[in-house]
């Protein structure tokens, strides 16, 4: 939205700088995107004299000038044709920036005589386009700054121009005036009062309107017009044309012109019909699809069913609150025209402009809605100004529909700023702001004036107040606590290990995923999914249709699509739900990761492998401590079908008690899922571990033993399929107050062993804690850690 201060002017009362005005504007919620200054560019010109004109000694077209200037005369070569002795004219000397051909003079030599600067033209100060001769003042005095003389003589030429932004709930300030209206409610002027012309109809109008019973609904509400017969068209006064140039709109002619006025400084556009060309009376309608209007822009529009229109009995005439027709439009020879005023529904309006892809100022509007209020009175200003412009005389107004009631109320509690903004207003302030603004109040309720569609409750009361009364005002204010002390914690357990677990795998070098959770039927039945239980009644697409059983479906796919772009070292993670079931409670928290590839890239010194079974064991391991999951857990098999049969273990506390999977995925599940393997993942079920007995803050007390450890190797010899957690288990019973750890560290199988035997070496540490262990002490938990190994596994000590 662009205006010019003098425009503003006419509505507000003011002596506010530009500066203030943007200000205001901006913290308002009206940004100010930019302000044109044409008095900026033109702050260096200066007002000089042409005291002699001779030809130049060798150019037919050029003339030497003597200008008399403020710092004596000087020389300047021109070409102009206009340049001679005795005219007052705009100086530029050497060093001044010159707009419209982008130069900063200096002292040039022309064909061999010297010029001290140039006599500026209309195109080079960038006023107009006009560039035959040189701008020829009617008066000035020599020295006198251009600014100054344009101020007193011609001060449209240096308005400076004003463009804000507008959200969409804000349609009052597409027009001045209710810009104006804003300003004056913050204190920067008084808001001038509007013009309410009355023009009688001598005559009835010939013309008559009316709206089809399936448009009144929602296509139009009311449609008023009258003829004005008798007027002359021709261009607009200066001050009109002027107003519309500074804005960016190319004057057309009077009665265009009028209408394109009234968009801007009232919201209210306007159309106008050369009435001559009207056959019959207007019916607003729906159109059929097919039906065809070349446009005032001489473009031709197909239309759809429903779309509305302005029809005569020629046919369609205008798109409704669009864009007129350019069979009816005005030109020089429309002495007749027929003046239309509408309120249209702004969703029509809408989806007509975005269909026939028109982007008009009259839809910009009439989509965002106008002030319903202000349509009949439109009428009469719009009237009254086309006739002192182009004379005539108006008919009496027909009317079609109904003026919409948009008028509503509602409660001002005072109160309510504080508790919602947080500012202390006093009553009184608030009321008059609302007042300025146009609301009427009535004891403690506010009517809403028709020009803003936006107020739609109470709530809104608090932000026009706290709006006007700047919210740059807000002071930070500390918090009011409750009670005194620590407050309580306010994430849930749970809530704390998802924290936990995340932290923990991105230190690790896992890469967090947030995937969908919905998969397809196929994926989810590799995963213990797919049934009809999970699945969705109306699913986006065919990879959409079933609740996720676990979270591995959703990395796989990431890493099947990482791998087709060649990246294949791949460390992915997740935590979230998955599903088991249609009920609410049928879901479970997850923490899911998965290795793809090599544990690094190629290095010279072989430091790169592929991940194991221990990678991901590893860092299971090392979420559940951090989750808080107890240290001493077991390591079973069994685990679900998409997991490698001999390559996977369950962490359990007790065989019915799992708090995650963890090992190789299975090759069938890799290939199904389009995975280059092999693939290591864990799952975890931060639901299944234990909460703490005890909910206090401090951590437990350090406990530090002073005595000297002892470590002790045994290497057995087992049949080949004894699982090593069964050996190390039967060691750490042997005695689990003084064994601290035991740890295998070597596998050997053939050579001396034996066929179907193998050998398995552990280590166990021994941490007393009451008193140093002497020979027979270790030689004792020796015996009894082969002994209990002896019975659990039929091993025998390797000699």
């Amino acid at each position: 939205m662009k205006f010019t201060l003098s425009w503003l002017k006419e509505h507000l009362d003011t002596s506010a700088s530009v500066d203030e005005i943007a200000e205001a504007l901006t913290d308002l919620g009206l940004e100010v995107e930019g302000i044109e200054n044409p008095a900026a560019k033109l702050a260096t010109f200066t007002l000089a004299k042409v005291k002699h004109a001779e030809q130049h000694p060798d150019a037919d077209r050029l003339r030497v000038c003597v200008v008399e200037t403020d710092e004596g005369d000087r020389q300047i070569v021109c070409g102009a044709p206009n340049a001679r002795a005795g005219i007052t004219v705009v100086l530029a000397k050497p060093g001044d920036y010159v707009p419209g051909i982008d130069v900063t003079l200096s002292v040039g030599n022309i064909r061999g005589v010297e010029s001290h600067g140039m006599m500026a033209s209309e195109r080079e100060l960038e006023l107009s386009d006009e560039h035959d001769g040189i701008i020829e003042l009617p008066s000035g005095e020599v020295g006198q700054k251009f600014t100054d003389w344009l101020a007193a003589n011609d001060p449209a030429r240096v308005d400076p121009v004003i463009e804000i932004a507008i959200t969409p709930n804000r349609p009052d300030a597409l027009g001045v005036r209710g810009i104006a209206r804003d300003l004056a409610a913050r204190g920067l002027g008084a808001l001038k009062p509007a013009n309410q012309a009355r023009v009688p109809g001598t005559f009835p109008c010939p013309i008559d309107v009316t709206i089809d019973p399936d448009t009144l609904e929602n296509g139009c509400h009311v449609f008023a017009g009258r003829l004005i017969r008798g007027v002359k068209n021709g261009p607009s006064p200066k001050w009109l044309q002027d107003r519309l140039r500074a804005i960016g709109l190319r004057p057309i002619s009077a009665l265009v012109d009028v209408t394109n006025f009234f968009t801007y400084d009232r919201n209210r556009p306007l159309h106008v019909f050369d009435a001559d060309k009207v056959q019959g009376n207007l019916v607003v309608h729906r159109a059929k699809d097919g039906d065809t209007l070349v446009g005032l822009d001489d473009k031709t529009y197909t239309f759809s069913d429903g779309q509305v229109v302005i029809s005569d009995e020629n046919g369609i005439e205008s798109i409704a609150g669009i864009m007129g027709g350019l069979e009816t439009g005005c030109t020089e020879d429309t002495v007749n025209l027929f003046l239309e005023a509408a309120v249209w529904d702004h969703i029509q309006i809408a989806h007509t402009g975005r269909a026939l892809k028109i982007n008009s100022d009259a839809r910009y509007r009439n989509e965002r809605g106008i002030d319903p209020g202000y349509n009949m009175q439109a009428m009469e200003d719009a009237a009254q100004m086309i006739i002192d412009l182009c004379g005539g005389e108006a008919s009496e107004i027909v009317v079609a529909g109904q003026v919409p009631d948009v008028s509503r109320a509602y409660k001002l509690n005072p109160k309510r700023v504080i508790s919602l903004v947080g500012m202390e207003i006093p009553e009184a302030e608030q009321r008059q702001t609302l007042t300025a603004l146009g609301f009427r109040l009535e004891g403690d309720m506010a009517w809403v004036p028709s020009w803003r569609p936006d107020v739609l409750g109470e709530a809104d009361l608090v932000e026009e107040v706290a709006r006007i009364a700047s919210l740059t005002k807000l002071q930070g204010k500390p918090m009011r606590r409750v009670q005194a002390g620590v407050p309580k914690p306010i994430l849930s357990p749970m809530q704390r290990r998802e924290q936990a677990a995340r932290r923990t795998c991105a230190a690790l070098g896992y890469n967090e995923c947030v995937t969908y959770s919905f998969i397809d039927q196929a994926s989810a039945a590799l995963f213990g999914g797919g049934d009809e239980t999970t699945m969705l009644a109306n699913p986006i697409s065919t990879e959409m249709s079933h609740m996720r059983p676990q979270l591995l479906p959703g990395l796989l796919q990431a890493a099947a699509r990482n791998q087709a772009r060649g990246f294949l070292d791949l460390a992915l993670f997740e935590v979230g739900h998955a599903f088991h079931g249609s009920e609410p409670e049928e879901q479970h928290l997850q923490i899911t990761a998965l290795l793809v590839g090599r544990t690094g890239p190629k290095d010279v010194h072989g430091g790169s492998r592929g991940v194991d079974v221990f990678d991901v064991k590893a860092d299971a391991e090392a979420v559940l401590s951090a989750i808080g999951a107890p240290a001493k857990v077991q390591i079973l098999r069994g685990a679900e079908g998409w997991w490698h049969p001999g390559r996977h273990g369950k962490i359990c506390l007790g065989p019915k008690k799992v708090l995650g999977v963890f090992g190789e995925l299975h090759p069938k599940v890799l290939a199904a899922m389009d995975v280059k393997g092999p693939a290591m993942a864990f799952t975890l079920f931060p639901g299944e571990i234990p909460l703490p007995r005890k909910t206090n803050a401090t951590r437990p007390a350090l406990v530090l033993n002073d005595l000297q450890a002892v470590e002790r190797d045994f290497a057995f010899v087992v049949d080949a399929g004894v699982e090593a957690l069964t050996l190390v288990n039967a060691a750490a019973g042997a005695d689990k107050a003084l064994i601290a750890d035991v740890r295998v560290f070597d596998e050997f199988i053939g050579g001396s062993v034996g066929e179907g035997k193998k050998s398995l070496a552990i280590t166990v540490r021994m941490q007393p804690t009451d008193k140093t262990l002497k020979d027979a002490d270790i030689e004792a938990v020796s015996a009894r850690i082969v002994e209990k190994v002896g019975k659990a596994t039929g091993a025998t000590l390797r000699g």
